[in-house]
């Protein structure tokens, strides 16, 4: 799971550095490894996937009758 960016002729580094953050977004690299940061009990992250749930449930039923 390597991700290059060659840097092109008379391209600044900055863009190069842009490319590559908008690849690792493309690829949710960053936010795994932001989960992956720490240890997080399997209650936790059943609990987590539940209040999202909840959360996506009760949205959906807000602007269903809309």
């Amino acid at each position: 799971m390597s991700v290059e960016v060659k840097i092109r002729k008379g391209e600044s580094v900055e863009k190069g550095l842009r490319r590559l953050k908008r690849k690792l977004l493309a690829e949710d690299i960053i936010n795994q490894v932001r989960e992956r940061r720490y240890f997080t009990k399997p209650a936790q992250v059943r609990r987590r996937k539940k209040q999202v749930a909840d959360f996506n449930n009760m949205l959906r039923e807000r602007y269903r009758n809309m």
